[in-house]
């Protein structure tokens, strides 16, 4: 969790970059563009290859949730994406310290951080390199150009950046390849302050094989939380050539992002006296900045080969203030990252293989100022990523089996401010993940998959330099070299069984995550107030999850899902608190044992739909102690909307927490040992217009 200054020096912008990989069916594919001309659906099938190589078919032998667009559509008015996820996908919670919901959002999978999850935009990593982590909030409204999302938990398949730990999330941007014409306009306000207005275009150019796809938002709140607000925007545009066997696609994308901060929680004493109480100063502000290009190429050779690659650029820059009275500080951030993505995909029989190669090249220069004009510091941190994969996939009579193993190589360097009194250190990494598995067809609409599979993280800078900013003369004895904290290691074995009927579908899972050197904030406070990362040794993470959906009559459709788990950290010495103690057998932080969610959709006419949905998640401890003192309670939140649709126009009425139950988030411990929570936003409701042309 973030506690302190310093945890907002490790902040990235979103290096989202969007690509082509690889092909999963290219003798299909290769059909289809033998047709004359390029047609909507051939041109369609065609773009779609830009994200089907990291994302598990519905015969994958992995656990997965696609959300389609038109879940999208449904659930989505503008919030930030880990509050559209959650409820939708199992093992999901999230939490945004605004107490709406815009603003600095944090994602877990399984109890798991972002920095342990791979997200990945039309197949490309969105993760910066240097803490592992991508901050949804430079990119306001980007559900708004996504097709789908899919969210593969547990090791999954070889995708490409930061290792897919606890999972992936892969976002497959609308389609460009249109040849008609069309548009949509969506207006929004709500509670705190909260307005927004998205628009967007996409069409062919008559008489050539272009086609463009554009959309420019912004969304504004004043935030539940006492001056909290937010400014956001982003714009997406994407154009595409597509040929007969070719195409080529150019895809930009740029955010902003101001807001004032709020990344400190407040301790029950203060929440019972005002519930929006922000202990962070109005003056203490954020602002940040974000550009991106991508140029992606694809070709098909014949029926059974194809190739793909992409080339991408990123920067972004911004910085943040901090007040620690009577000095006022500024920390400002700088990056720009290049990388390339090249796959080669080739069938024969029933064999399907996919060979790819994803490298990166990145640096973030990090800036301390005591304002008005005194620096305190200047470094760079360096790091260079490369990994190669390969997947096979045989059908052997009624089998399915499938295997992947992908060998990856990071090097961190960071180069010290002139005045540290300290030179360059650096720190080399390589991992071999192989998964292997296989799905069986039980009877007809009854399948059944096992899988098991192992990767590797190494740690971020965050972890290396427990959340500081600057590594120095001074505080290079607390942090020692970059040995210190070694990779984590996780073994993932996956079973399933899905059952698909005409009126009801049913997805269950167990799983079993082994950990070795889980990197957890359990070592002695140093002198800057920072808790030292350290390795924990043996963890587990074992539990079952469950998606269903039932659709009894016609007009009433049912669903939810739930996740039930068993989590322990076998033993460890523990620092934190000053004092080493052994502990044995505790639950890892912010994981609860239990989350579920309810949904009930009713079509009144055609023209009225309504919605309920209720989300649960039980108790959570707030730190890696087991302390009944730093506990994050319980917690049950109602939400409904109601949609009206009339030919072009749709008026969609969204409540959140029905009930207004008084409810946490998510929480923190301080180096000190206080306890801050983030509260859930009140009753609020939120209405937003749309119009197609």
């Amino acid at each position: 969790m973030f506690d302190g200054p310093m945890a907002r020096a490790s902040r990235p912008g979103a290096c989202v970059t969007l690509a082509a990989l690889l092909l999963l069916h290219p003798l299909r594919l290769a059909a289809q563009a033998d047709s004359a001309g390029a047609s909507r659906d051939s041109t369609r099938t065609i773009e779609r290859v830009l994200v089907t190589a990291f994302r598990a078919s519905a015969l994958a032998p992995i656990a997965e949730t696609t959300v389609p667009r038109s879940t999208i559509t449904r659930r989505q008015f503008g919030q930030d994406v880990p509050l559209l996820l959650v409820g939708a996908v199992p093992s999901i919670t999230a939490h945004t310290e605004t107490g709406t919901n815009w603003g600095y959002s944090y994602l877990r999978l399984r109890g798991m951080d972002q920095t342990r999850i791979n997200i990945t935009i039309d197949g490309v990593p969105l993760n910066d390199m240097e803490d592992q982590v991508l901050y949804f909030a430079n990119i306001a409204d980007l559900m708004s150009s996504v097709q789908s999302v899919q969210v593969q938990r547990g090791v999954g398949t070889s995708s490409a950046g930061t290792a897919s730990f606890a999972g992936s999330v892969n976002f497959e941007t609308v389609p460009v390849g249109r040849r008609d014409a069309e548009g949509e306009l969506q207006l929004q306000v709500g509670s705190f302050g909260s307005r927004r207005v998205s628009a967007s275009f996409r069409g062919g150019i008559p008489g050539t094989r272009l086609s463009v796809y554009g959309r420019a938002g912004a969304v504004t709140t004043n935030g539940y939380r006492d001056h909290s607000g937010v400014r956001g925007g982003s714009a997406f545009v994407g154009a595409g050539w597509f040929g007969d066997r070719d195409v080529l696609k150019l895809t930009t994308l740029v955010g902003v992002l101001r807001d004032t901060l709020s990344y400190t929680g407040a301790t029950l004493e203060e929440l019972q006296t005002n519930r929006r109480f922000n202990p962070l100063d109005p003056s203490e502000r954020d602002a940040f900045a974000q550009q991106m290009v991508a140029l992606s190429y694809t070709r098909l050779f014949g029926a059974a080969t194809s190739f793909t690659t992409t080339a991408y650029r990123n920067s972004a820059a911004g910085s943040y203030d901090y007040l620690a009275a009577p000095d006022r500080y500024r920390f400002n951030l700088d990056h720009w990252w290049y990388g390339v993505t090249s796959a080669v995909n080739h069938a024969v029989g029933d064999w399907r293989f996919n060979l790819g190669v994803n490298g990166n090249t990145y640096a973030r220069d990090h800036r301390g100022y005591l304002e008005p004009s005194t620096t305190l510091y200047e470094n760079t941190g360096h790091k260079q990523d490369v990994s190669l994969f390969g997947k096979a996939s045989l059908a052997a009579g009624p089998l399915r089996w499938f295997g992947d193993v992908q060998v990856r190589h990071t090097r961190f360097r960071y180069t010290p401010d002139a005045a540290a009194g300290i030179g360059e250190r650096a720190m080399d990494w390589t991992f071999l993940n192989p998964k292997i598995g296989v799905t069986v067809p039980l009877r007809a609409g009854i399948t059944a998959f096992a899988s098991v599979g192992r990767t590797a993280r190494e740690p971020a800078r965050s972890d290396l330099l427990a959340g500081d900013d600057d590594l120095n003369a001074g505080n290079v004895e607390d942090y020692g070299d970059f040995g210190r904290v070694r990779p984590e290691s996780v073994r993932d074995l996956e079973l399933g069984v899905s059952v698909a009927r005409s009126r009801w579908d049913l997805s269950v899972n167990l799983y079993d995550m082994n950990f070795r050197n889980d990197i957890a904030r359990i070592g002695a406070p140093t002198a800057s107030g920072s808790v030292l990362r350290r390795n924990v040794g043996a963890s587990y993470r074992r539990g079952i999850e469950v998606d269903a959906r039932w659709q009894p009559i016609e007009r009433l459709a049912l669903g939810g899902n739930a996740t039930w788990s068993t989590n322990r950290i076998r033993a460890f010495t523990d620092s934190s608190r000053g004092v080493p103690v052994v502990r044995r057998n505790v639950e890892p932080l912010l994981t609860p044992r239990l989350l579920t969610t309810q949904r009930a959709d009713l079509t009144v006419t055609k023209s009225l739909l309504a919605s309920i949905e209720g989300r649960y998640q039980s108790r959570a401890f707030l730190d890696n102690t087991g302390s009944v003192d730093r506990v994050l309670p319980a917690y049950y939140q109602l939400d409904a909307a109601v949609r009206v649709v009339r030919a072009r126009y749709a008026l969609t009425v969204r409540a959140v927490n029905l009930a207004n139950n008084d409810q946490f988030g998510s929480g923190s411990v301080s180096s000190s040992g206080t306890v801050r929570y983030f509260v859930l936003p009140a009753r609020s409701l939120f209405a937003t217009f749309d119009v197609a042309f």
